[in-house]
């Protein structure tokens, strides 16, 4: 693969999306609308507009719904989507593992399908193939749920602080994977659990910090939150249709393309 072509993307699309309950027992997570069109779209869209090109989606629970919609949406011809049926009750890990086949030996990018972040993906390819190691996960800091009060040492409160982001970094979902990481895949792994320590205790993990904007439509809260940016004009991950730069990287204002789905 050459320093300039761009691997393709595995997105997991099987889980049940238990903690959305009141969008999920009719229609898979990935199909939750954002603005009108399933978040599915959104995450598509993202890598689509910075030059990937080939999607393989991991179904499972409700795929066939999943397939429909790829099947009956308008992709431009240089965009192949794929749907896999991976298993009803995959783990992770094994999800992307039963896709071997169809990534062969070539590296890979891997995410799920209901987080979105302003990420510059260039940057996150470039910082994988800079250290030479199996995987790249990207991290990120999120934003926490409550407000946090400010004491001192005697319990006076000095003010407050809402909705700080987090001191620590999180699995922001987002991958880069060489074809040697399948061997730490079983067909009962759960990615985020022991191949991923696996990875670690090896020295074959590194972590993409991002800073900017993510979100992780976890539950109804969420769903409706990432609407309402959406619906104001203001959601960070829209990159693509863009006429202003101010709000990315002068990397990322080259980078991204104007390609619609």
């Amino acid at each position: 693969m050459s320093v300039d072509s761009k691997p393709a993307v595995v997105i997991l699309c099987g889980g049940r999306g238990t903690r959305l309950q009141e969008r999920t027992a009719e229609i898979p997570k990935p199909l939750v609308e954002i603005g009108g069109l399933p978040i599915l779209w959104h995450v598509i869209q993202l890598y689509a507009a910075q030059g990937f090109r080939r999607f393989l989606l991991a179904c499972g629970y409700k795929g066939e719904m999943i397939e429909a919609f790829v099947s009956a949406h308008s992709w431009p011809e240089e965009i192949d989507v794929r749907c896999v049926d991976t298993g009803l009750d995959t783990p992770t890990g094994a999800r992307i593992r039963r896709l071997g086949a169809h990534l062969g030996r070539e590296p890979f990018c891997a995410t799920y399908a209901d987080g979105l972040a302003n990420i510059d993906l260039a940057r996150l390819l470039e910082f994988h193939r800079g250290h030479g190691t199996l995987a790249t996960m990207t991290v990120v800091q999120p934003e926490l749920q409550f407000g946090v009060t400010q004491l001192d040492h005697s319990g006076r409160v000095l003010g407050f602080h809402e909705k700080p982001r987090s001191e620590h970094w999180i699995n922001g979902g987002f991958f880069c994977f060489e074809p040697g990481a399948i061997e730490y895949l079983s067909p009962d792994s759960v990615l985020e659990r022991e191949p991923l320590e696996r990875l670690a205790s090896d020295g074959q993990l590194h972590a993409y910090r991002h800073e900017g904007f993510w979100e992780c439509m976890d539950t109804y809260k969420d769903a409706v939150s990432l609407n309402d940016l959406w619906a104001c004009g203001d959601a960070p991950w829209r990159l693509w249709d863009r006429d202003e730069t101010s709000h990315r990287s002068p990397h990322q204002a080259a980078s991204v393309s104007r390609l619609a789905l």
